[in-house]
């Protein structure tokens, strides 16, 4: 199980985050857009595919290396805490530095509703899936019901959460106060990495969900998460005891397609077209990245 790195901001309370972000005119009209455009893209759109068949094509996006990662119901509070992840990041940060926090905070969360938008481009024109197995605990019940399992590429899971340390990130750094927030910084990327581990443990995303984030993350703002920060994201994946035996092979697959995807956007054209291409033949993404194992 995930080891917690610290507990500066993960003792938060997301309750309080929420309180201080609706207290304020200026993070409440952030936060209201925010949560409005996550249920309109996320919600509402997915619920609407489900419901109506065939009007999108779907894709399943399931990769050979998944089955080497086991199914583990244990990981599922990991999973659960990406969204009070960020709500927690934002309160930190409001506590912290008072009124300075206000503008950037609501940049922060205006850039989580444009994360929804952007990764919409691809959902609008192709949906995906993966083999998600059935788990009778009432916390997958409750998964089960409100996630329909459509949206899989790119991962907003995994988009979400290297946001939030990147982003964290780059607002201390322009405030000049990276040095007094090593610990949170350093808490942040290793939640990134515990709940991009999570979802693979509890099924809700493919190997190949992973790299297709990344690039998106990559696209969406390359200054914060350029090909050198994404590889060396990927290189800390599945480090800890207890990690899958193929854990390298997995590691070399993600920075392998990572790097397929942003070669791919280099030849000119919309940035999600190398993910269309993808998801109109992901077999062939198979036979490139693993022909020396499978």
């Amino acid at each position: 199980m995930a080891e917690k790195a610290g507990t500066q901001i993960a003792a938060q309370s997301v309750g309080g985050a929420v309180f201080r972000i609706l207290s304020n005119s200026v993070l409440r009209k952030a936060g209201i857009k925010c949560f409005t455009t996550i249920c309109h893209r996320f919600f509402l759109f997915q619920y609407k595919a489900a419901f109506f068949p065939g009007r999108i094509p779907v894709t399943a996006v399931d990769h050979p290396l998944d089955r080497e990662i086991p199914f583990s119901s244990r990981w599922v509070t990991v999973y659960l805490d990406f969204v009070a992840f960020w709500v927690r990041t934002v309160g930190f940060f409001l506590t912290r530095y008072g009124r300075k926090a206000i503008e950037p905070a609501a940049d922060f969360l205006s850039s989580m509703g444009r994360l929804y938008c952007f990764a919409s481009e691809i959902y609008r024109k192709n949906l995906s899936t993966t083999n998600r197995p059935f788990c009778p605990k009432p916390r997958f019940v409750m998964i089960y019901a409100a996630d329909p399992h459509l949206l899989c590429i790119p991962s907003l899971h995994v988009m979400i959460v290297i946001r939030t340390y990147t982003k964290f990130r780059d607002m201390i750094r322009k405030m000049g106060k990276e040095d007094e927030n090593a610990g949170p910084i350093e808490e942040l990327y290793r939640g990134a990495l515990d709940i991009t581990e999570a979802i693979l443990y509890v099924k809700q995303h493919s190997v190949n969900c992973i790299p297709a984030a990344m690039y998106t993350m990559t696209c969406f703002e390359p200054t914060l998460f350029g090909e050198e920060e994404a590889v060396l994201f990927a290189s800390h994946l599945f480090l800890r005891n207890g990690s899958p035996e193929k854990s390298g092979d997995i590691r070399e697959y993600i920075i392998a397609r990572y790097r397929r995807f942003l070669e791919e956007s280099r030849s000119g054209g919309d940035w999600g077209e190398p993910l269309l291409r993808f998801l109109k033949d992901p077999s062939e993404i198979t036979r490139i990245a693993c022909r020396r194992r499978f």
